[in-house]
């Protein structure tokens, strides 16, 4: 867990010992963090000319959270989550997301301060900062440590996104991964 967020309703939230989380969960769960501890959120925010620059929040058997940050034309590649669950709630800015589910077309959409996302495994799509401010947001995933896989575009996308394997690791392991940086 963060140090800035080492807070019992922060401890409260992640309900330790639960496996996975359904995408409900997590957009609840981002939104929570987002709109109830945006001050320490806002403490951690940092900006990274060079690159999207990320804190990892706090690490459970059953989810990942993290805090992201987004400067004017920052922004992913086309990817999926490797069959985890996911959410994303926008902290401060404007992102825009443009996403699909296989066999789907490609979908569009701004998303603002405040606004929520909860995913399943099969979508994939890509996040953007087309605004001309800088934008952060908080990001869950369940099960956690699920590498996530790239593609060409969004159009690229097969028609089934198979799971990958999920890191599992002893509790002592995960610890250490949580001081750790890097989505």
């Amino acid at each position: 867990m963060h140090s800035a967020l080492d807070v019992r309703l922060f401890r409260d939230l992640l309900h330790p010992s639960r496996e996975l989380w359904t995408p409900r969960e997590l957009r609840e769960l981002t939104s929570y963090v987002a709109g109830e501890l945006t001050t320490p959120l806002l403490s951690i925010l940092s900006f990274d000319a060079e690159q999207r620059w990320w804190a990892r929040l706090a690490l459970t058997e059953g989810v990942e959270l993290w805090l992201l940050s987004w400067l004017p034309g920052q922004g992913t590649e086309p990817h999926d989550h490797g069959g985890a669950a996911g959410s994303f709630t926008v902290l401060t800015g404007e992102l825009s997301e443009d996403y699909r589910y296989p066999g789907g077309p490609v979908r569009s959409t701004v998303r603002g301060v405040g606004s929520s996302i909860g995913f399943g495994a099969g979508r994939a799509h890509q996040v953007t900062n087309r605004g001309t401010r800088g934008a952060s947001s908080v990001h869950a995933y369940s099960p956690p440590l699920v590498p996530t896989r790239e593609y060409p575009s969004l159009a690229d996308i097969p028609g089934d996104i198979p799971p990958l394997p999920a890191q599992r690791l002893p509790l002592d392991r995960l610890r250490v991964l949580a001081d750790q940086e890097g989505p």
